[in-house]
């Protein structure tokens, strides 16, 4: 923890109180707090440190070390409204000081311009809740060029012929092109599609005082030891701090929004790590909890004035989440490529990011060769599906495709159906007494048509790249999801949105709301980087509506 930080008392009206220090967390305590307000960051995971990141995969994987403990906050899921939900991890999300940012793989894509106006090019999907955004790809592009160089991007800016317009090259040049790289250009170029550098928010080299990756092989689950992963731990928040106007609070489990008799947010009451309930007095507030956690935080700050919850007037709180979908594939080569070295993806492909109306359904993505099964999960998970399970056999193998084996990612469009939605489940508790997470989620026909399309392209793409076996992983519907979308979706309009373009709650003019949560489609996957791109310019409107007097 910086040292600079300041320590205010609960009694101390700040000016916002921001709940999480994930993607768009720490970026919004960054630029408020240099645009000189005085900030509180709740964030209900610890404040860890480089040295406190280690390569355990037991520990990270499946110990939850940096991410929500499905133990302590149990979720409870079901695929229609009419079933009794079941008890089941349904999501995942960081828990830690920089959230998700800490452990992701750091797939770093812009949306395309596309992205914010499909409803007005392809017209209504029936059984969707398919919208425009309220914004345009160009209101965002000077953030998205905020996001590459202020929390640190590589890349090669117009290596993608399908890469929307931008104001200004990467900061850093892209990481270096691994095996699996290698053999998704070489096949892209027999089928005669296009291969480009991936963006990757992990520095190639030094920039902004930070260092440059150094290929350890440790990124997806893990934190950074040093320092290279462009988290919001390792860029934004350390900028946050040395203002000397930021606190991160951290242990801190929110469980309310209080507002006053006017309908006005007075703070926030959240428990600290000794479960004392405590009352953080601020100005305004700024929730940032992940598509997951917001709603839920909102569906449980319900009061007489807000009694479905609050900002929910619109009964829209919750509904519209999207997971995104994709296919997954395998393939073995004849040669080691010793993939488990280095970031996870070095080349992309996007030539089926459009919607394409021949395809008779709605959908596009991206598709990268990739390597992300360490050891463990890659002796229950890496092998064909009639691999032998036990003894010399299965050891021998384990040993031969290990070295030599990529996998293809195909990411994919989730549509926003109503139904599919984050609610509070009174029959189970989580460790603080607060109803339980509930996740009630059926992919959209067009979705499962879209990620078969992708895998059968990604297959097209490694049998072209020479591997002597290839494999898939099975198609279908999805219970669990870590890309946490659309839940508090922007809009012009109060009764068909949570928030305003501004990111300010319709209902609640001293409410802000900016993460996945925002979402009012969902891009092709890795929606990070727009996450971040929304939170600075959520900030920059906040600090002119607060200058004007207007918050």
């Amino acid at each position: 923890m910086n040292q600079q930080q300041p320590k205010y008392q609960p009694s101390d009206e700040v000016d916002f109180v921001i709940v999480g220090s994930g993607a768009a967390g720490g970026v919004i305590a960054k630029e408020l707090s240099a645009a000189g307000f005085r900030i509180v960051v709740l964030e209900q995971g610890p404040y860890l440190k480089e040295e406190d990141f280690a390569h355990d995969e037991l520990k990270n994987v499946y110990q939850e070390a940096l991410t929500n403990n499905h133990r302590q906050q149990p979720n409870t899921f079901r695929s229609r409204p009419s079933q009794k939900a079941r008890l089941q991890p349904a999501v995942g999300y960081g828990r830690v000081v920089g959230g998700g940012t800490v452990h992701f793989t750091g797939n770093y894509w812009r949306f395309h311009e596309i992205d914010f106006i499909e409803r007005s090019r392809l017209g209504a999907i029936a059984g969707t809740g398919f919208a425009d955004w309220p914004i345009t790809y160009q209101e965002l592009e000077p953030y998205y060029t905020k996001v590459e160089w202020e929390v640190g991007v590589s890349g090669q800016a117009g290596a993608n012929p399908f890469d929307p317009p931008r104001s200004r090259a990467y900061p850093v040049p892209p990481l270096p092109i691994k095996s699996s790289g290698v053999l998704l250009e070489r096949a892209a170029r027999k089928l005669g599609l296009h291969a480009a550098p991936a963006p990757m928010a992990i520095l190639s080299k030094p920039h902004n005082g930070r260092n440059g990756c150094v290929h350890c092989g440790f990124c997806e689950y893990y934190g950074c030891e040093i320092g290279a992963k462009s988290s919001t731990l390792a860029s934004v928040i350390r900028v946050a701090e040395a203002s000397g106007r930021c606190e991160i609070r951290p242990l801190s489990y929110v469980r309310k929004i209080e507002v006053d008799k006017k309908g006005r947010a007075v703070g926030v009451i959240y428990f600290d790590d000794k479960k004392q309930e405590i009352l953080q007095r601020a100005r305004a507030v700024v929730v940032c909890a992940n598509g997951a956690e917001t709603p839920r935080l909102l569906l449980m700050s319900k009061s007489n004035r807000f009694p479905q919850g609050l900002a929910n007037s619109s009964g829209l709180v919750g509904r519209y989440l999207m997971f995104n979908a994709g296919g997954f594939a395998g393939g073995v080569f004849e040669q080691p490529l010793n993939e488990f070295k280095s970031v996870v993806v070095s080349r992309i492909v996007h030539d089926f990011y459009d919607t394409d109306p021949k395809r008779g359904f709605y959908g596009g993505g991206g598709i990268d060769f990739r390597f992300d099964l360490q050891p463990i999960t890659f002796a229950f998970l890496g092998l064909p599906p009639n691999a032998p399970q036990w003894g010399r056999d299965y050891k021998a193998m384990l040993k031969e495709y290990y070295t030599r084996t990529v996998y293809m990612l195909a990411h994919t469009t989730s549509l926003p159906v109503a139904t599919n939605s984050i609610t509070l489940d009174d029959q189970v508790k989580d460790a603080w007494g607060l109803p339980a997470l509930r996740v009630t989620y059926k992919d959209h026909p067009d979705d499962i048509k879209i990620a078969k399309f992708m895998l059968a392209r990604g297959l097209d793409l490694l049998n072209a790249a020479g591997a002597r076996k290839t494999w898939s992983y099975p198609v279908g519907e999805q219970s669990f999801a870590v890309h946490l979308l659309g839940t508090c979706r922007m809009g012009n309009d109060p009764r068909y949105s949570v928030i305003n373009r501004d990111h300010r709650a319709h209902d609640v003019p001293n409410l802000f709301i900016c993460d996945g949560s925002s979402f009012v489609t969902s891009g092709r996957g890795q929606p990070t980087c727009t996450i971040q791109a929304l939170a600075f310019r959520a900030a920059d409107r906040i600090t002119q509506l607060a200058r004007a007097g207007e918050i």
